[in-house]
């Protein structure tokens, strides 16, 4: 900001000065929500204004079930979180230095319904197709898919599977680079933060506690309900069938 100044009106101001006049602008120190200058306004607002409500009234003319569905590789090196110390002293956690990571896929719906499965090396079209399988079989009824663009989503695999399925599965894409409108974004933003507190030695104690924090949140319809009460999440709170 100071540099700013200096650099288009030629003001030179301390940092204090600086701090005090954005304080009293009504700003102060927060936490930023990053947001991909990629994003397509435009695209965005289709997709609010006219492709998810499609979606939206499919699903109530066939009787189908909405998911939105996202893959995760989860680490057990991701720290966040606080603990206690003395004051003054920024305390130190000791750990094994270990690195270990698991591929998830899951799928939330508005009902407050959450689904999850794990996977070995990369994701591609015939595993994103065996969990839409299982997705189906699970809940019974059409389903309505909601994913991002990768590549994979939209390949000759999945496609001839969606074909197969006549009418039984549906695949909808979010616009591109807007994850925050994707409810199911929270499902590994609430397992890491949760994960990154607690002590995990070995591989086996690290899928032991990701799995139990996984069911965890399965378990909790109210948890699941809130991933779809954020500002950017909020327009598919309502495509509950």
């Amino acid at each position: 900001m100071r540099r700013l100044l200096k650099k288009k009106h030629g003001v030179e101001m301390s940092k204090s000065g600086v701090s005090r006049l954005l304080k009293h602008l009504g700003l102060s120190p927060q936490r930023p929500i990053y947001r991909s200058y990629k994003r397509d306004p435009e695209e965005m607002k289709n997709y609010l204004d006219k492709t998810f409500p499609g979606l939206r009234a499919k699903a109530r003319r066939i009787g189908a079930a909405i998911y939105f569905v996202d893959e995760a590789s989860v680490r057990s090196d991701a720290h966040r979180g606080t603990t206690w110390g003395k004051i003054g002293q920024t305390p130190q956690v000791d750990d094994s230095g270990d690195r270990f990571s698991i591929r998830l896929i899951s799928a939330v719906s508005p009902r407050g319904d959450m689904k999850f499965s794990s996977f070995t090396g990369r994701m591609n079209g015939i595993r994103f197709v065996s969990f839409l399988n299982k997705l189906h079989a699970d809940v019974g009824r059409p389903i309505i898919v909601i994913a991002d663009n990768a590549s994979y989503h939209t390949g000759g695999v999945v496609q001839r599977y969606i074909k197969q399925t006549r009418g039984q599965v549906t695949l909808g894409s979010l616009p591109k680079y807007s994850p925050e409108l994707n409810p199911d974004e929270q499902v590994w933003n609430h397992a890491k933060a949760r994960l990154a507190k607690l002590f995990v030695a070995t591989k086996d104690e690290f899928k032991a506690a990701l799995s139990s924090i996984l069911f965890s949140i399965q378990r909790s319809t109210d948890l699941v309900l809130s991933f779809f009460q954020l500002p950017d999440t909020q327009y598919a709170a309502k495509a509950v069938y």
